[in-house]
């Protein structure tokens, strides 16, 4: 067997659900992420040796999703007992909105296979990084994993079969996030949602999904801001995230294309189709907070179309 180079990946955070694709659709954003560590071990198997920025987390494999996702990588591959020592750069928080389990999922399973040698494509990567993400909230739903691995926006049209599209960015397309210090876990984001739907409401969403995808097809910025409208699931979350509505408002009144919640909340995205819009936005989203007294950052981003790299 050669021998294996030592190498660090990094995979990127991500915006789920993007308002009107819930649980199917995401994307991508750049500079935050998390990243692994991958070099030979005096120990057989794969040994989640330190986890750096969140002693919290379990260094069991079965228990943390970038293990997990390595682990099922080297076991398709018959190779679980190979010696191997890990290292998880935890650099996002839990509990962002952001993709944070999911990222330390497809750097594990990114970060396994560039260190084999890849005997897999990034494509093929995508169930292993998904059983992995499944560890933070028992779900198997690909909304944050594929866009953090694969980059731009994707929409899932079976979380089952994990059958996907990389859709198209508009050129000049900009994304900025607000996230406000507080805490709330995917698990208990899904509890407070409700199992009945309107036959209005599914309609009006099934709607603004289909011609969100056309307006990223066609580069259609009026198409798009008529789209980014969530009839079912923010009005439900809302009242879990301090000042959403306010939010929200000085974003549109800014002229964001659509503003929503980030996956389970409490960050909080706009769409921008210029960077300008998303400086204003940005600083009054900024100011809002802090006058509030909430701690916040704020980020502005392209949206990212690499996902996972080698770092």
């Amino acid at each position: 067997m050669s021998k294996r180079v030592p190498l660090r990946v990094f995979a990127p955070a991500s915006v789920a659900n993007v308002a009107v694709g819930y649980d199917i659709l995401g994307f991508a954003i750049n500079d935050i992420g998390d990243e692994v560590m991958f070099k030979a071990g005096n120990e057989k198997g794969l040994i989640l040796k330190s986890i750096h920025y969140n002693k919290g987390l379990s260094k069991d494999l079965y228990k943390n999703t970038a293990g997990f996702a390595a682990l099922k990588v080297l076991e398709s591959l018959g190779l679980e007992d190979e010696p191997i020592h890990m290292e998880l750069y935890k650099n996002m928080d839990i509990g962002t909105g952001l993709g944070s389990s999911a990222a330390s999922a497809v750097a594990g399973a990114f970060g396994i296979n560039e260190y084999l040698g890849r005997p897999y494509t990034k494509q093929e990567l995508l169930p292993f990084a998904t059983q992995g993400e499944q560890i933070a909230d028992g779900s198997y739903h690909a909304d944050n994993v594929a866009p953090s691995l694969l980059g731009s926006f994707i929409l899932i049209r079976d979380n089952a079969t994990l059958d996907y599209v990389k859709l198209p960015i508009i050129k000049g397309l900009k994304a900025v996030i607000v996230h406000p210090k507080i805490k709330i876990l995917t698990r208990d984001s899904r509890n407070i949602l409700s199992p009945q739907l309107k036959l209005d409401q599914h309609i009006q969403q099934s709607g603004n999904l289909g011609a969100f995808v056309a307006a990223l097809f066609r580069t259609d910025f009026e198409l798009l801001k008529r789209s980014l409208d969530d009839c079912i699931i923010e009005p439900q979350r809302a009242e879990l995230i301090p000042y959403f509505y306010d939010i929200k408002s000085i974003a549109i009144d800014n002229g964001a294309l659509g503003c929503s919640i980030s996956g389970a909340g409490p960050s909080i995205f706009a769409l921008c189709m210029n960077n300008i819009v998303a400086e204003n936005i940005a600083e009054s989203w900024k100011k809002l907070y802090s006058d509030k007294g909430i701690e916040n950052n704020v980020h502005i981003s392209d949206i990212n179309t690499e996902g996972a790299i080698i770092s």
